[in-house]
């Protein structure tokens, strides 16, 4: 609920046991600018569970975003701790580029 208050565009991130999830949300929180996950048909063969692929995840979604012309996110973790897989997800959307 804090993120929607602060009224700045988001990366939002989910994850499951098996999956992981992550979307560029617009300021007013109404449309979903980019999206990557480990359903996406290039990282679907193998693990999808773990740090490694999160970290794919997080390099697709900074590459969907700068296409859309984002640069500067909040990260909204959703509730899950920073550590392991967000984590990791956060750290490889940095380095392909996304502020936060």
């Amino acid at each position: 609920m804090k993120m929607r208050e602060l009224g700045a565009t988001r990366l939002s991130v989910s994850r499951t046991p098996r999956h992981i999830y992550a979307q560029v949300i617009s300021a007013d929180g109404g449309t979903i600018l980019a999206q990557a996950s480990t359903l996406d048909a290039d990282l679907r063969s193998g693990q999808t569970g773990n740090v490694e692929t999160a970290a794919k995840v997080g390099a697709l979604i900074a590459e969907r975003a700068k296409a859309q012309g984002v640069t500067a996110v909040a990260f909204d973790r959703s509730g899950f701790k920073y550590h392991g897989r967000v984590k990791a997800l956060a750290d490889a959307a940095r380095e392909g580029g996304l502020e936060f």
